[in-house]
């Protein structure tokens, strides 16, 4: 790669000593009326090897030689031209300390400039248009047509990305400001709104149309979505599409429409400085590493240049995949793999007295609502309530700072036991924190958030999983709805939550509107190319502890406003300082009960619990 590269500057170079001399030799000529007198030739010849090394050395510095003539844009001309002034200034001053053995006209360095300018500059652009030319007109055929909904800047970007992909050539554009109309960009022509999508795509043969539109809101996603299957046109999209605008996406992931562009919600604006004064150099354990929300939140923390990751998880194959990614991904990060389970007292304990994390974030829970609720209910305590006490135990006693809980819609008025242990161990954290005296204490904060899309066993996996099978999809209920949000989204506003000051809160993550699942069904349908003519949407009745709609707040809880505009703090009512006690004196040590049993301990501890 080296040699290939050294070669092809060779001949830039060669190329613009070449253009040097004619620049050179044209500026005399054109000073004196294409007859040079011959003191001046003399003088001329004398100078040359002067101009051409400070122009080749100049060149070099500037990076001017590294450019890429195939790509030659406007960045690559302006430091081409300031190099070129910049080498003429140096020229002069040369010549000026040799004293007048060479004597210069000062017009003739002058000319030089404007001329090397002009035949460098033309030689650059003529090469990319016959590259661009030659690829137009022998890999066109090879090429599909697409359309681009969005003539802005991002729609710039992304057709001049597109001008040398294999795979597609952009044959127009679509968009809504009737001012651009008729206009071009690149030399594609703007050829209607996005209303005219059916008639464009078929009179020109497009099968694929690409979403340049990242200011919209994903309701008029949605809608693009609809015209284009009704046009019978594939929607393909680029992920964080301002992010090609940035230059930090290339074409090469252009990708289908997945229901997250369409369901999700605008991007997070992290305190990208406030978390990294907070997690650079530091020690974190993440229990639940090799789950949806622990793995996601491991890639986001590997960002922020932690000293060490502990990922403490009870499936070994999940603990497997995550360290795996991690350490391919993320060379230079160090991170411990741990096979252990929360309601291990020992191993937790052990856990944190070796690695002594300053920070914790605790995925780790029984999350699944009709396997909980019939059978598993002690399970379920045991590992959501009572794991959390092991860890909230030993992170108090081994100086952690900050112990992150992670919790879900279903903790609010629960009617599931899932909902209720959940519920409970968002209590044992403020009871913690409660409690504690001294002046180096661990801060206890919870985060609340809904359903997130694509975390396993939930409900898009399932819908996916029969569409492969053809079908049919099943829902519970027509009008059941629930919140939903992506892990990626999840996992940056829990970091977010973890550096802002206020021990014991709640803090409650802006889940938007709830969405109907039959919707979510049917989007998928949707995006899967099918209808409900070809795969039927059956409705098998709510599950045990299932409700029709989740809530953020429960009874009594008021929200309040926080630095951070996706975020709230729900205020609850205050928990009894024996809830610790009374946990382990109903739970601990309790190896067989029947599921009644758990629920009325459950509802003793936790008023709002309502099972159905």
């Amino acid at each position: 790669m080296k040699n290939a590269i050294s070669k092809r500057q060779l001949l830039v170079s060669i190329s613009d000593v070449a253009l040097s001399l004619l620049a050179w030799f044209s500026a005399y000529w054109l000073r004196f009326n294409f007859s040079i007198p011959a003191e001046y030739a003399n003088a001329m010849i004398l100078a040359m090897p002067i101009v051409f090394f400070v122009q080749v050395i100049l060149f070099w510095v500037t990076g001017v030689q590294a450019a890429f003539w195939r790509f030659t844009g406007l960045i690559d001309l302006r430091k081409l031209i300031v190099s070129i002034f910049l080498s003429t200034s140096l020229i002069s001053l040369v010549l000026f300390f040799l004293g007048r053995g060479i004597h210069v006209p000062r017009s003739v360095l002058i000319l030089y400039a404007l001329n090397f300018c002009v035949f460098a500059c033309l030689v650059r652009v003529g090469y990319r248009y016959l590259k661009e030319r030659q690829f137009f007109v022998f890999e066109k055929t090879a090429r599909k047509p697409v359309l681009v909904l969005g003539a802005g800047v991002a729609g710039e970007m992304l057709v001049r990305q597109l001008q040398g992909s294999s795979s597609w050539y952009v044959a127009g554009f679509l968009d809504d400001d009737l001012a651009k109309r008729g206009g071009n960009i690149h030399g594609v022509k703007v050829l209607g709104i996005l209303g005219d999508l059916k008639k464009v795509a078929n009179s020109l043969g497009i099968r694929q149309v690409i979403m340049a539109l990242p200011s919209v809101s994903h309701e008029v996603r949605r809608k693009v979505a609809a015209s284009c299957k009704s046009a019978g046109v594939e929607t393909l999209t680029v992920p964080a599409i301002d992010d090609l605008v940035s230059g930090n996406v290339s074409v090469s992931e252009i990708r289908e429409l997945e229901l997250d562009d369409l369901l999700g919600r605008n991007p997070v604006h992290l305190d990208v400085e406030g978390l990294k004064s907070h997690l650079d150099g530091e020690i974190i354990l993440v229990t639940g590493a090799g789950g949806s929300i622990g793995s996601e939140l491991c890639r986001q923390l590997a960002r922020f240049s932690p000293k060490l990751i502990i990922l403490l998880e009870n499936s070994e194959y999940a603990l497997y995949l995550v360290e795996t990614e991690l350490r391919d991904n993320y060379p230079g990060l160090d991170c411990r793999p741990v096979i252990g389970d929360v309601r291990s007292e020992s191993r937790v304990q052990e856990t944190m007295s070796r690695y002594k994390p300053r920070i914790v974030f605790h995925a780790a829970a029984y999350k699944h609502v009709p396997l909980m609720e019939n059978n598993n209910a002690l399970e379920a305590v045991k590992n959501n309530v009572l794991g959390t006490i092991n860890l909230a135990k030993a992170s108090r006693s081994n100086g952690v700072e900050s112990f992150v809980f992670i919790s879900t819609d279903k903790a609010v008025n629960p009617t599931s036991v899932m909902g209720a242990t959940k519920r409970l161990a968002e209590m044992v954290c403020e009871s913690f924190q409660n409690l504690q005296s001294n002046s180096k204490t661990t801060r206890f904060v919870v985060t609340r958030f809904g359903n997130v899309i694509g975390s396993t066993g939930s409900v898009i996996p399932r819908f996916r999983q029969q569409i492969k099978l053809g079908g049919p999809l099943t829902v519970t209920h027509p009008d059941i709805k629930r919140f939903f949000m992506s892990i990626s989204e999840a996992a940056q506003l829990v970091l977010q939550a973890s550096i802002i000051d206020d021990s014991g809160a709640i803090y409650v993550l802006d889940m938007g509107k709830p969405i109907k699942i039959a919707d979510v069904a049917r989007e998928l349908l949707r995006l899967s190319g099918k209808t409900e003519a070809d795969i039927e949407i059956v409705y098998t009745g709510l599950r045990d502890g299932e409700k029709m709609s989740e809530e953020l707040l429960a009874d009594g809880e008021i929200l309040t406003d926080t630095n951070h505009p996706k975020l709230k703090t729900a205020k609850c009512r205050p928990v009894d300082e024996e809830l610790i006690f009374h946990i382990e004196s109903d739970f601990v040590g309790l190896n067989i009960a029947d599921d009644i049993e758990i629920k009325k301990k459950l509802r003793k501890l936790i008023p709002e619990y309502k099972p159905l």
